[in-house]
């Protein structure tokens, strides 16, 4: 009996089509909440078309999997050399992991707390995050019973191991390993070079703020990825046996992966590094550690799935109007718009002459700046903006016209020359502000140097 295929509008993707089993996972419970749980936190505050969800994320991301896999699998686009790590069209493996790879891409975010990455790091206890979460989820009983009931059934483990790929399954210690196709079909999902994960985020941050720069040409990105073998230097040979494929692109969609390195840059200057955004953070954080018990949410699957942005709204509203409840100043912040403002930001110095460089703050300089503010001035009223993340993306492979796989900081200069971003800052409550940053332009020499000072005689000690 064939699977009934179902259809959704999309506001990026148009349509995302679905089947039977795929939609009894979009009906279940856990995924249901994802329709409680926004994407940006509380950026619509500063945008406020951004408030999409984490529901028509998922869905999102399980399209552009898909048709990854489709891509990668074509015929035409596997190459002898790794043909061997890939199922072939007519196996029955390929429809299995067709199925799993889009069930993981639906599962990736189904251990997302209350506003998403907002308040992860300090709200949890060590050793545990999203990931971790969405692992459990995903070997709850009623989700194990939705897998076995699919045709042919999927195991847990690798709907769970793609969702979480690779890297966080080893550092979170969960019991499983990868094989090469199975490192892949993550890399697809959740990868830092071209997971559907980032391409959906990306376009549809951009589409919901107004932002045109989280635009990239995702058409003919997802029409060049290849499965290639990973590059190696000239003078390396690797037999056949011994070749390690990646996820990578061809040389003519180098620019669209260019435009996708460049989108999430001009996005984190733009949206995720705002300094109002961040300021928002900072207060939903303070805020939620009055109200949790234990200053942590609930990390079992019965407990965390009792908890989405609704209920902290909710209390975020009666706090604001109860002056002796638990976090109500902050709550008071976010309901009023009274929040913090940039009183400085990450600053370069121009260079001294025509041959030097510009010397440029770090991050940790304004973090110093920041803690010193608040000594000064009360932590009540100032605040590191930090920002959610500062990895850089992989050097991924790229197949040059010549048939050979070459790492893309060979043949980009946008992957060469991409920057950090640069944004970091010290916010403090509205009213002090002026007098913060000018507290701040007199002092900051000072306050650098004696930081530097104390981490060098810190080093020291610890060599002696």
């Amino acid at each position: 009996m064939s699977k009934r295929v179902h259809e959704v509008r999309d506001a990026i993707h148009v349509f995302i089509a679905f089947d039977d089993d795929e939609r009894r996972i979009i009906d279940s419970p856990a995924f249901q909440r994802l329709r409680h749980i926004h994407q940006l936190a509380l950026t619509y505050k500063v945008y406020p078309g951004a408030s999409h969800k984490r529901f028509e994320h998922c869905l999102g991301v399980m399209h552009l999997t898909g048709r990854v896999y489709d891509a990668i699998t074509r015929s035409d686009k596997i190459s002898d050399a790794v043909r061997e790590s890939m199922p072939d069209r007519g196996q029955n493996d390929h429809g299995y992991w067709r199925t799993v790879v889009r069930m993981a891409a639906l599962c990736h975010d189904l251990g997302h707390l209350p506003f998403s990455h907002a308040a992860e790091d300090e709200l949890l206890p060590t050793g545990v995050d999203h990931e971790r979460i969405t692992w459990e989820i995903v070997h709850s009983a009623p989700m194990q019973h939705l897998f076995c009931a699919i045709t042919p059934p999927v195991r847990a483990d690798d709907v769970g191991k793609l969702a979480v790929g690779p890297r966080k399954a080893e550092r979170l210690k969960l019991n499983v390993s990868f094989n090469a196709w199975e490192a892949i079909l993550a890399e697809v999902i959740v990868g830092d070079a071209f997971g559907a994960d980032r391409m959906d985020y990306l376009l549809r941050d951009s589409l919901h703020t107004g932002v045109q720069y989280g635009r990239f040409d995702h058409e003919r990105l997802i029409g060049t990825l290849r499965v290639i073998p990973a590059p190696t230097r000239e003078e390396q040979e690797t037999d056949a046996a011994g070749i390690e494929p990646v996820l990578g692109v061809e040389r003519g969609g180098l620019q669209a992966a260019e435009q996708l390195l460049l989108a999430r840059y001009f996005m984190f200057g733009q949206v995720y590094h705002h300094p109002t955004r961040l300021a928002y953070n900072e207060h939903l954080k303070e805020f939620l550690k009055a109200w949790l018990p234990g200053s942590t949410f609930p990390t079992d699957v019965t407990g965390h799935l009792a908890r989405d942005d609704h209920d902290v709204l909710a209390a975020i509203k009666r706090a604001s109007d109860d002056p002796d409840a638990p976090g109500h100043e902050p709550a008071r912040r976010i309901v009023t718009r009274n929040h913090f403002k940039s009183a400085y930001a990450r600053r370069a110095t121009a260079p001294d002459g025509p041959n030097d460089a510009a010397v440029v703050e770090t991050a940790a300089d304004v973090s110093a700046l920041a803690a010193a503010a608040a000594k000064q001035f009360g932590p009540h009223l100032i605040a590191y903006g930090a920002p959610p993340s500062r990895k850089t993306p992989p050097d991924f492979a790229v197949l040059d016209y010549d048939g050979r796989s070459v790492p893309a900081s060979g043949l980009s200069d946008v992957y060469r020359k991409l920057p950090e971003s640069p944004d970091a800052f010290v916010l403090a409550d509205a009213q002090i502000r002026d007098d913060v940053r000018r507290w701040i332009d007199k002092n900051r020499t000072c306050i650098l140097e004696e930081r530097d000072q104390t981490i060098s005689q810190a080093e020291q000690e610890e060599q002696a």
